[in-house]
C-alpha cells in the first residue's frame, strides 16, 4: 500500500523502495529526512504550478542529491553535485532507466545549488530546485499550506536542522574546496573553515597566461 504524506503519494515501486532503503543506509538521518522533505515539497510545488513530472524520476533526483556529502559515496575532485548525479544515473542503469530520462536526474541533481537556470528546465529538475530551495532557504515557504507543511514535518522531522545541514555541508566539501569556485558552496567554508579563501574570478582572469 502506498504512503501518502500531505496528500503526496510516495510510488509504490521496486525503484523507490530501493533507492529509500540506499539512501537510508548510505546517509545519516539529518539528510535522510531531508531528501524525503525535498521530494515531498517539489511534489507540491509541482501541483500547484500544474506541472506534470515522473514521480519516480523526481523522487530518485531528491533522494540522491546530497549522497555526495556522504563518506562513502564523496569525492575530493569534483563538486559533491556531481557525485550524486554520478550515482543516480548510475543506480538508473542498473534498474534498466537509461538516456534521456536518466540524463534527467543526472541534471536535477548537478544543478540542484545553481540559482535561476534548473527552473527553466525539464519539471524533474525544476522541483528538485525547487525542493531544496523550500528545505534549506525557505524560498516558496508560503506556497505550501500550515497544513502541509506540518503534515510533511511530522512524517519527516527536522530537529536543528538549519544548524545541521550547515555541518553536513561543510564536511562534505571541506577536503575539495576549490570545487566550491562559483557556487553557493563557497559561503559555506568561509563561515565555517579558518583560513579559507574563496577563489576570485577577477584575479583567475588576470593571473591566466595571456599576455594581455
Amino acid at each position: 500500500m502506498s504512503e501518502v504524506i500531505a496528500g503526496v503519494e510516495i510510488p509504490d515501486t521496486a525503484l523507490v523502495r530501493e533507492a529509500t532503503e540506499l539512501v537510508r543506509e548510505a546517509a545519516s538521518p539529518l539528510v535522510f529526512h531531508h531528501s524525503r522533505r525535498v521530494f515531498l515539497w517539489g511534489s507540491l510545488r509541482g501541483r500547484e504550478q500544474r506541472l506534470s513530472f515522473d514521480p519516480e524520476l523526481l523522487y530518485v533526483g531528491a533522494m540522491f542529491h546530497d549522497l555526495g556529502l556522504t563518506k562513502g559515496l564523496r569525492r575530493t575532485d569534483q563538486r559533491f553535485e556531481i557525485d550524486g548525479a554520478d550515482e543516480a544515473r548510475r543506480f538508473l542503469h542498473a534498474h534498466g532507466i537509461t538516456g534521456e530520462p536518466a540524463d534527467r536526474v543526472w541534471t536535477g541533481i548537478a544543478l540542484h545549488t545553481t540559482p535561476e537556470i534548473p527552473l527553466h528546465m525539464a519539471p524533474e529538475i525544476a522541483l528538485v530546485t525547487r525542493g531544496v530551495e523550500l528545505d534549506v532557504l525557505g524560498i516558496g515557504y508560503d506556497a505550501v499550506s500550515d497544513v502541509q507543511r506540518a503534515a510533511v514535518v511530522a512524517a519527516h522531522p527536522r530537529p536543528d536542522f538549519k544548524n545541521g545541514i550547515l555541518t553536513a555541508f561543510t564536511e562534505g566539501i571541506k577536503d575539495r574546496p576549490d570545487t566550491t569556485f562559483g557556487n553557493v558552496k563557497a559561503d559555506v567554508l568561509a563561515h565555517h573553515v579558518p583560513g579559507f579563501r574563496r577563489t576570485d574570478f577577477v584575479e583567475v582572469i588576470k593571473n591566466s597566461a595571456w599576455p594581455e
